[in-house]
């Protein structure tokens, strides 16, 4: 019975997360306080969902890194939108930004799925596109606190049933993502064709489409982010989240999601992200120097790539295997 449930790399993941909360715990008692403990998880909302924007993509076989772009630049578009429209209500903000980061996660997927470029390079010129077009619309200049009205400045933390109201954006990103990848027909063509495009092709699906909307999902779930990042910073920048995009790859992939598509679950995403925001607040608490915390993120997210592949090659190799036995 134990065995079979750490055999799920969700199951090993979330082990490893209650070991590393109680090795921390012995370190820093005041680290396992529920409030700690609540501060940390809204700490990590913002990645959790900046990852499920990213495993729409990577499940598909691509990866956008582009992400934290659109983030920035729907994040200071809102922010300019409160400052020079104060009246403009807060779920039309919401709305809007919905609607710029899926517009971006359009372009990308347009030249993705009908242009032929390849995913990596299309979102890595977009990811400098984007940050330029922050630029362009805020003319180098910031939107800081004393710009943005109080409601706006509010929105990530108003109370709701005793939570944060950012946490509760995470809660839906989540509970949305699941019901997508698990129980539509748009997430079974994801996974199909992130396994194998050519047989996706063959029984009916429509990839270039599938492979937009995932774009269009990514973005979309981006610029939603960008408005909760600013309102909770209270400030709106041309370096906003700046190489953020790297942070939701990791947290994919040490979630379990396969970096060449066609597994992973939100589940698993999910506690990567997790996993990486605990390393990060745990690191701060401990005591670590600012100046070893890069290099030891960097050294966790390396062994978890590397456990990740070979996991993944013996899958293939046990699959064909049985393949062959057949």
């Amino acid at each position: 019975m134990l065995s079979k449930f750490l055999a799920q790399r969700e199951s090993t993941l979330f082990v490893i997360i209650i070991i590393l909360l109680v090795a921390v715990g012995l370190r820093a008692p005041r680290f396992l306080e529920p409030g700690r403990l609540l501060s940390t998880l809204n700490d990590t909302v913002i990645l959790i969902m900046l990852t499920m924007a990213q495993l729409a993509v990577i499940v598909s076989g691509g990866i956008d890194l582009s992400v934290a772009s659109n983030l920035a630049f729907t994040g200071m578009a809102t922010a300019l939108l409160n400052f020079m429209f104060p009246g403009v209500p807060i779920v039309l903000l919401v709305v809007l930004a919905l609607a710029i980061g899926a517009a971006l996660g359009a372009f990308n997927g347009s030249l993705v799925a009908w242009g032929g470029v390849p995913p990596i390079i299309m979102t890595l010129a977009t990811m400098s596109v984007f940050r330029g077009m922050v630029y362009l619309i805020s003319g180098g200049a910031w939107v800081s606190a004393h710009q943005m009205t109080p409601a706006f400045r509010s929105i990530p933390r108003v109370g709701l049933l005793g939570m944060p109201l950012l946490m509760w954006f995470g809660f839906v990103t989540i509970a949305v993502m699941y019901v997508l990848m698990n129980n539509t027909r748009l997430g079974r063509e994801l996974y199909a064709i992130g396994d194998n495009e050519r047989s996706a092709r063959l029984v009916g699906v429509n990839t270039r489409l599938t492979r937009f909307k995932s774009f269009v999902l990514s973005g979309a779930i981006a610029g939603l982010t960008g408005l909760l990042w600013v309102s909770r910073y209270a400030s709106a920048q041309n370096q906003t989240a700046a190489g953020f995009e790297l942070e939701t790859v990791a947290a994919a992939v040490i979630g379990g999601v396969s970096i060449m598509g066609g597994s992973g679950s939100v589940i698993g995403a999910v506690l990567g992200a997790v996993f990486l925001g605990i390393v990060k607040n745990a690191l701060n608490v401990i005591g670590v120097s600012p100046f070893f915390q890069l290099g030891i993120q960097g050294a966790v997210i390396l062994i978890a790539i590397i456990a990740n592949t070979v996991i993944d090659r013996r899958t293939q190799v046990r699959l064909g295997s049985r393949r062959v036995a057949a």
